[in-house]
């Protein structure tokens, strides 16, 4: 296992579709993935949590959506990840939605570091407010880290440096491309990772050639971790679901046992995960903490 980490969680569903995912941090600490990180060898040091952000209808702010609330979580996860980075940890954050990668990536600009991200999720985020009439920002992530037009400025500036993120260090991996905006966005800018189907039969060698080309641009380099990643049939555990699309549960933990392993590692979000869609016992989510700590124990 690489370094030592810094476990913080972040129960927030401020950006999302609906309120669920501010129950993950409690839901995975509950399962053991803390302890049984330990018993597996690996070095943790517990940041806790931070305050609940629930989901609610915000009638003033809705294009995009509540922003004035996911800013206020984006900033205080920012400041504790700056923390976490200054102690000379490693960031395990645990989500909420994915607008919490845009804070650690800004956590890391700030203090003069500029890693790579490796992006596994089962869609792009590169919607915008001007693209998305819903005005949800969780599908807006990588869009405000490029600073892509259209974009909340107050979002996309949400660290010193701007953009957070430059094309030439993002990769995705493991998505499914749909026509529309994300997939004009991705062919504008020239973005195309590895999307699902060419991982599926091949995880640890697909793994390998994005490692391969994120190591060519940064010596170290974040995993955002979507758990939509995997199909909602194989593993249902993630707020919005890909029935019959995705990776695996067994892809999805090789491949991330192959970026865990890595010296490069800088920095992991896992984001996404609704505890209310899994088994009503917990063993959904046992399951999936298993599957978490076998991964980052190598």
């Amino acid at each position: 296992m690489m370094g030592e980490f810094g476990l913080l969680g972040v129960p927030s569903s401020a950006a999302a579709h609906g309120p669920g995912q501010e129950k993950a941090p409690a839901a995975l600490r509950r399962a053991g993935l803390l302890e049984r990180l330990t018993a597996a060898g690996g070095r943790v040091v517990d940041y806790g949590d931070l305050p609940v952000a629930r989901w609610r209808p915000d009638p003033r702010q809705r294009r995009p959506h509540n922003l004035p609330a996911v800013l206020d979580v984006l900033r205080q996860t920012s400041r504790r990840v700056g923390e976490i980075l200054t102690d000379g940890r490693v960031p395990l954050v645990l989500g909420g939605e994915c607008s919490v990668t845009i804070a650690v990536m800004a956590a890391f600009r700030d203090r003069g570091i500029e890693p790579a991200l490796l992006y596994m999720d089962g869609g792009v985020d590169l919607f915008t407010p001007a693209t998305n009439p819903t005005g949800i920002l969780d599908s807006m992530g990588v869009a405000h880290l490029l600073d892509e037009p259209g974009t909340a400025a107050e979002l996309a500036g949400l660290g010193r440096t701007r953009p957070l993120l430059r094309d030439d260090r993002l990769l995705l991996f493991g998505y499914t491309d749909y026509p529309g905006a994300e997939h004009d966005v991705l062919v504008r800018r020239d973005l195309a990772g590895l999307p699902a189907e060419q991982i599926h039969g091949r995880p640890e060698q697909a793994a390998e050639q994005a490692l391969a080309r994120v190591r060519a641009s940064a010596d170290r380099f974040l995993v955002h971790l979507d758990v939509d990643v995997v199909d909602f049939f194989a593993l249902p555990v993630a707020d919005i679901p890909l029935h019959n699309e995705g990776l695996t549960f067994d892809e999805a933990m090789r491949c991330l046992t192959v970026f865990a392993r890595n010296q490069g590692l800088a920095g992991l979000t896992i984001t996404e995960f609704n505890p209310d869609h899994g088994a009503e016992d917990g063993s959904t989510t046992d399951t999936l903490v298993r599957g978490l700590v076998g991964a980052l124990a190598g």
